[in-house]
């Protein structure tokens, strides 16, 4: 027969394995918060316009945010917490969806495929999963604040 002891307190595998889940997240954003600045000056995607600057610092701002949430994580990631904050870089995210597509900072012209209304698909759908996650984590806030 096979005696299981309870779990000490400190690290468990899985959450090790959250940590370095988190740890990862960090530096995957810290890069793309480099790329994102340097796609003007590198100029290797042809339909992106000038106008991207004007969205780029509500996109430093979100990849920024999405940074200092994955650090805090592995300090701490409890639910509450986790709920809270996610809700808090959803909300950043639908800001940054609404901002590209209002400014729009794209020019397929030079396409024969009419990418601007793809483009535009696409941001609408992301706004819709967006709120969808938004009510998805304020429900887990809600009701799962119960079982902490």
């Amino acid at each position: 027969m096979t005696q299981t002891t309870p779990a000490r307190h400190g690290t468990t595998p899985a959450r090790a394995g959250h940590r370095a889940g988190y740890v990862v997240a960090v530096a995957v954003n810290a890069a793309l918060l480099y790329v994102v600045n340097n796609l003007l000056a590198w100029d290797v995607l042809p339909f992106l316009t000038d106008e991207f600057a004007q969205v780029l610092p509500l996109l430093n701002f979100s990849l920024a945010a999405t940074i200092v949430f994955n650090a805090l994580y592995v300090i701490y990631d409890g639910r509450w917490f986790k709920s809270t904050s996610q809700i808090v870089l959803l909300g950043i995210s639908m800001a940054v969806t609404v901002r590209l597509y209002r400014v729009f900072p794209f020019d397929f012209s030079a396409y024969a495929v009419d990418w601007a209304l793809v483009t535009r698909s696409v941001l609408i759908v992301a706004m819709f999963g967006v709120g969808v996650a938004i009510v998805v984590e304020l429900g887990k806030l809600i009701f799962g604040s119960a079982q902490d």
